[in-house]
């Protein structure tokens, strides 16, 4: 290379941040979820024109897969009719910049798993789905 030559930089490649916290609402449900909070553990909060629940830690499932993240908390327990869970399909979003925030769409999907205490009626389908579209916002908090 020759005195008068420069060397000019790469071109300026913009990182990314991943998504740590989603606030969503649909069809009557408002959900709010981070991967963490200031104790280090994963926070949801869950809300229907019935019931407003608050998680965290353990009492929330969470599994890898090819629909992103899903992630699972009880909403009813009851000890000879089944339960009901909410699972979030959590998306992966990766934003530009720390602070910002994004506009996403998912689903939220409530499954009544039945249960009788008589043998006999627990045959047949067992677990039954209501699928909730909802849309919010995914962001980067810093805890």
């Amino acid at each position: 290379m020759s005195t008068t030559e420069t060397r000019t930089a790469p071109p300026s490649q913009t990182a990314f941040v991943a998504a740590n916290m989603f606030s969503l609402a649909g069809g009557g449900l408002h959900v709010s979820y981070s991967t963490s909070g200031f104790d280090g553990t994963p926070h949801l909060t869950y809300q229907d024109p019935i019931r407003s629940l608050s998680f965290r830690g353990d009492e929330i499932r969470k599994v890898e897969c090819d629909l992103g993240t899903v992630v699972s908390v009880t909403i009813v327990r009851t000890i000879d009719a089944g339960s009901t869970s909410f699972s979030l399909l959590v998306p992966r979003v990766n934003l530009p910049a720390p602070f910002s925030s994004v506009a996403i769409s998912t689903d939220g999907v409530t499954t009544h798993h039945a249960f009788s205490i008589i043998p006999a009626f627990n045959q047949g389908q067992r677990d039954f789905y209501d699928v909730t579209a909802l849309q919010g916002t995914a962001s980067n908090v810093v805890f």
